[in-house]
């Protein structure tokens, strides 16, 4: 997870030296292992290496090859072996970087649906006058790119295109609505003029235009039927532990989110295993695990004891009721470019130091795509949209007598997926806060409502569009997550490998959820990994009292900051409907302390970034990207936005 950043000038003007020094200053906390500039024809590149792999050891960045390509790459290429037998590589062992310039050189922008891994790259085209910034299909490397005038920015953080602002910066309305939501769209940062390189995509800049083009996408046709549950299990325990071994390949020890749950469960257990057998490159795994013990769900440490006790190693376990996680601030908190939860524990970044940990391994997206909630619904859909009446009136016997409702009821639910929005069409119907301003919802509805989209009877399979929903949804999420500092960490997500995807999106749904039994082919095939108590848990703990008793406790303080909020002079909040819903809290009745907290966090953001003189607060409703790219345009061109 190495930091890079790129200037452009159209004009042939390069960096500044005093630039290029904060620039430096300001990347080298995310980029200790080293340095490497680039500064020729108008491009200034700045590269600041953080080194996971033996295989970066080999790398040189900026690196500059003899076709004219100028490339940054900021990743972990996990088909190395495939790449190098069809790239006939000689060198042994190849770079990652090495062997995506070869990659590149061959294929042009269709390399990029080759590449597996977690991965941003940037590459810069002598020959054509070109800039091309791409991600990988989950977008869990950040790219943000700016186009001001004559010339283009981008960079993997978004702190340095800020600092490097030549005025105060407009604010995205959407990406604060999303914010509020259910995370902003991918492709959105906090400033309308910063856009984010979407994942599974690429950006193409030239001095005549932009265009952005998908890369790659889930088969539509895809399908994969088995003849028995034994041969999906089989498949599954395969592609969950490549996914696995790939996310251990470390030259340091290795960290992982251990929860007690099925999902950071397996993923321990089954690393546990490989590495038993010697296959991935991380010298030890390492557990951390945190619990509350004053929360009635959140009981965590008799679970991730369990799978302690079976792997032999006690982890770091982080007990949030001392670590008071959800204390709150009032005052002007430091400079961050985009609003972030708050920082890690102490002990856990003490534990990190002390371990000498660079990569993280996260759970993230295990209740997603493996059928975390039992519902029938995508099931029953695809039945329905595919006109198979036996199977689905039989399947709807099974799930009433699971549920224990009337079938007509799951029928009717079914039939309402496929319904407009406005109708209640989805299961997930995502509202608001009361006390956002009439007029930023009216504007922002989509956002607001967690880009929700109606389930259509024609086309994708109804299942398959609920997936890809769903994966949205991950996208956003990670979208927003901050970079683990102190110390400095990568974070990886087993889950979210695009070959397990693949067969788990192309299988047929009552594999995932059965009757009775949600999680069934994990449950299933991990058997001889995970302990049984795991497996058989009923569901997984949540947080409900620690937000309620901050609410309560720092009511005062809290009530203080609702008096004069920067989100109502942006006409983003009611003041006085916040406070209600807070008094609420505070009197012991149900609200949505999330929504609140996320609301009070914007706040405390909207602050820093006033204080600093980032944005004018006085700006209504800021512009689109499509009307800064067309005021702010190179004199000798006309700059143009396209959508492939």
């Amino acid at each position: 997870m190495s930091a890079q950043f790129g200037h452009w000038a159209f004009d042939g003007h390069l960096l500044g030296d005093n630039d290029l020094e904060e620039l430096d200053r300001i990347l080298a906390p995310y980029g200790p292992d080293g340095r490497g500039t680039y500064r020729k024809g108008g491009l200034s590149s700045l590269f600041r290496s953080f080194k996971t792999t033996k295989e970066q050891a080999l790398e040189q960045q900026p690196l500059a090859t003899e076709h004219g390509l100028v490339m940054m790459w900021d990743g972990r290429l996990d088909n190395r072996a495939e790449l190098t037998e069809l790239l006939r590589c000689t060198t042994s062992p190849p770079s990652d970087l090495a062997l995506v310039a070869r990659a590149y050189e061959r294929w042009g922008s269709g390399c990029f649906a080759k590449l597996l891994g977690d991965w941003a790259v940037s590459i810069w085209n002598e020959k054509d006058q070109s800039l091309t910034l791409a991600k990988d299909f989950v977008g869990s490397r950040q790219l943000f790119y700016q186009i001001e005038k004559a010339r283009v920015r981008w960079c993997t953080l978004l702190e340095p295109l800020v600092r490097l602002r030549s005025s105060p910066l407009t604010l995205n309305r959407e990406y604060l609505a999303g914010w509020l939501s259910l995370f902003p769209a991918a492709d959105l940062s906090p400033y309308a003029e910063i856009r984010s390189v979407p994942p599974s995509s690429f950006i193409t800049i030239q001095n005549s235009g932009v265009r952005t083009e998908c890369y790659w996408e889930f088969s539509p046709s895809k399908q994969i039927v088995y003849r028995c549950d034994e041969e999906y299990e089989e498949r599954f325990c395969f592609l969950f532990s490549q996914s696995v071994t790939r996310r251990l390949r470390c030259e340091s020890p290795v960290l992982a989110e251990l929860s007690g749950g099925i999902d950071s469960s397996a993923i321990v257990c089954v690393a546990d295993e490989l590495l038993k057998l010697g296959l991935g490159s991380t010298p030890r795994l390492d557990t951390v695990s945190y619990f509350d013990n004053s929360e009635p769900n959140w009981n965590e440490k008799q679970f991730f004891s369990i799978v302690e006790k079976n792997r032999g190693r006690e982890g770091c376990h982080i007990d949030f009721a001392k670590e008071k996680p959800f204390l709150f601030s009032t005052g002007v908190s430091e400079f961050a470019a985009a609003p972030a939860s708050g920082p890690r524990p102490k002990k856990a970044r003490e534990y990190s130091t002390s371990g000498g940990h660079r990569v993280l391994l996260s759970g993230l997206g295990g209740d997603e795509v493996l059928g975390g909630v039992p519902t029938p619904t995508p099931e029953l859909a695809d039945l329905l949209a595919s006109g198979r009446w036996f199977e689905l009136t039989r399947k709807l016997s099974a799930w009433a007598l699971a549920k224990r409702c009337p079938w007509i009821h799951l029928l009717s639910d079914t039939v309402r997926s496929f319904a407009p929005l406005s109708f209640g069409g989805g299961e997930h119907e995502v509202s608001p806060p009361p006390w956002l301003t009439s007029e930023f919802t009216r504007r922002n509805l989509c956002a607001l409502h967690g880009y929700q989209n109606k389930t259509r009877f024609y086309g994708l399979r109804p299942s398959l569009q609920e997936n890809l929903s769903a994966l949205r949804m991950l996208q956003r999420q990670i979208s927003c997550l901050p970079i683990p500092t102190s110390p400095l960490m990568e974070k990886r997500y087993p889950y979210l490998d695009r070959d397990l995807l693949e067969f788990l999106y192309a299988i047929p749904r009552n594999q995932l959820v059965r009757p009775g039994h949600r999680r069934s082919l994990m449950r299933r095939a991990l058997t001889t990994y995970v302990p049984p108590e795991i497996l058989e848990r009923k569901r997984k703990g949540f947080v409900t009292r620690g937000p309620l008793r901050l609410l309560n406790s720092s009511a005062e303080p809290i009530f203080k900051l609702t008096h004069d909020m920067v989100s109502a002079r942006l006409n983003i909040v009611i003041p006085e409907v916040l406070q209600s819903h807070i008094a609420k809290a505070r009197d012991g009745f149900e609200v949505h302390w999330v929504q609140i907290l996320r609301t009070l966090a914007l706040e405390q953001w909207l602050r820093s970034v006033t204080a600093h003189s980032v944005f004018e607060p006085s700006d209504e409703f800021g512009p689109s990207v499509e009307s800064i790219l067309k005021t702010e345009q190179p004199a000798s061109s006309s700059l143009r936005v396209s959508a492939s």
